[in-house]
């Protein structure tokens, strides 16, 4: 089998590319930029093209598949020479599916909390040395990569992504996938560029729904999920809620009856997001015993609640939450699980959501739980989006708090942030950026 990946140096796409080729295809691809750790593995395994750009004398007719991924335009010229010879052409979620049509299929939705959840599932079977596919959305310990596709696994753990499949498939990814078993973590509004409305994004998860074959688990606080639930379809809904446990000296502990069983995580949102994992594990046939023994050693998913660097009073922890509920969440968890110390919060706004005066009004009040908060946000990736600019002035009224702080240079960050006394203080470090190229371990190793 002969497969091209257009634009194969995005995260999820090289990981598809080093999938295909552990499955002994034949890969090739192509891009016009192609940034690090992307580059390296490429390189590593002999995919990486010889030089950057879109060239359509790559594309002829011995090619069996073309994989179309998010990072092209519809006029790509590969695509187009592509399209004009008739190569099947899929977008990524396609052709997953189509690899795991035989498989059970579990997918992990909602619009936070997916590559947790989808990551414990896959730590637990990896302990228990099950053998399953999957693809989830950042790279794990113990994982050499975020995608597996095999011939020998019947069970395919899929995170399930409400972004839209390819430029020419307008549909979002977790359509494509038709579960035999699902979760769906929670709804907040995002992706305002793609769904206008929050009814039309909603519409999308039902449509999800629609799909599950068996059943699906749903966290039962969401009051946008208990509605979902009670629409009838064809699978049977089930209702989860947070993990019961209890903070002592600073370590979460799970309660189990009469046991405790310590975890290397914490916050409310990791304990709602546990729970789902656990019943997604007792529902492929993993007992609560073999999930609580090894559930202890998994230390989250990167960049979600991941530590960097612990000083003996003060800790650096970074996120990938960037939308209003997801901010609240984190920084109410790390004030709880430190509540003797000062929070210093750091968000930035990245996404096209987040950077929209009018869903910016969305944030009021979600960075409420820091003692000290501050926002980002890049000016430069601003018109890199080719989107309206926003001024400090509204980001600063539309959170609601009086001590805001608001940078848009992301030295005079670092300056202020290394000027602190970090005695009996943390730092959260909140985005799904990079707050313009702020090194996290290089700073957490100036501050503590």
């Amino acid at each position: 089998m002969k497969v091209h990946l257009i634009a194969i140096g995005g995260s999820a796409m090289h990981n598809m590319a080093l999938a295909l080729k552990s499955k002994g295809y034949q890969v090739s691809g192509s891009d016009d930029a192609i940034f690090e750790p992307s580059r390296s593995r490429l390189q590593k395994e002999g995919l990486l093209p010889s030089k950057l750009g879109w060239d359509d004398s790559k594309i002829d007719d011995s090619i069996d598949a073309i994989i179309l991924g998010m990072h092209a335009k519809i006029d790509n010229p590969e695509l187009i020479k592509a399209q004009s010879l008739g190569i099947p052409i899929y977008s990524y979620p396609e052709y997953i599916y189509n690899q795991c049509v035989n498989k059970k299929r579990v997918v992990i939705g909602g619009s936070h909390g997916k590559t947790s959840i989808t990551a414990m599932i896959l730590h637990v079977f990896a302990k228990l040395k099950i053998d399953v596919d999957y693809m989830v959305g950042a790279q794990l310990d113990g994982f050499d990569r975020m995608v597996k596709l095999s011939k020998d696994a019947n069970i395919v753990i899929l995170e399930g992504d409400e972004y839209l499949s390819s430029p020419i498939d307008r549909r979002p990814k977790f359509h494509w996938y038709k579960p035999h078993i699902a979760v769906l973590s929670g709804l907040a509004w995002d992706h305002i560029n793609v769904f206008p409305t929050f009814n039309n994004y909603i519409e999308q998860f039902q449509i999800f729904k629609n799909d599950i074959e068996n059943v699906l688990f749903y966290y039962q606080e969401d009051d946008n999920l208990v509605k979902l639930a009670k629409v009838d379809s064809k699978c049977k809904a089930i209702p989860y809620s947070t993990h019961e446990s209890e903070i002592i000296d600073g370590i979460t502990f799970l309660i189990d009856g009469d046991h405790r069983v310590p975890l290397k995580i914490f916050g409310e949102h990791n304990l709602q997001n546990l729970k789902a994992a656990q019943l997604v594990c007792l529902e492929l046939g993993v007992s609560i015993s073999e999930f609580n023994e090894h559930i202890q050693s998994f230390n989250g998913a990167s960049k979600r609640l991941e530590l960097v660097k612990r000083g003996k009073n003060s800790v650096v922890f970074k996120d990938f939450a960037h939308s209003p509920s997801k901010l609240k969440a984190t920084t109410s968890a790390m004030k709880k699980q430190f509540s003797d110390r000062h929070l210093v919060a750091c968000m930035e706004l990245h996404t096209f959501s987040s950077l929209n005066k009018e869903f910016l009004k969305q944030y009021s009040g979600s960075m409420n739980k820091a003692d000290t908060a501050i926002v980002f946000f890049s000016k430069k990736a601003i018109e890199h989006k080719k989107i309206m600019p926003i001024s400090e002035d509204v980001v600063f009224e539309s959170f609601k708090r009086s001590d805001l702080k608001v940078f848009t240079d992301s030295k005079s960050l670092v300056n202020y942030l290394t000027s602190l006394s970090w005695d009996h203080k943390n730092l959260l470090m909140m985005s799904s950026g990079n707050f313009d190229g702020i090194n996290f371990d290089e700073l957490a190793q100036q501050i503590i």
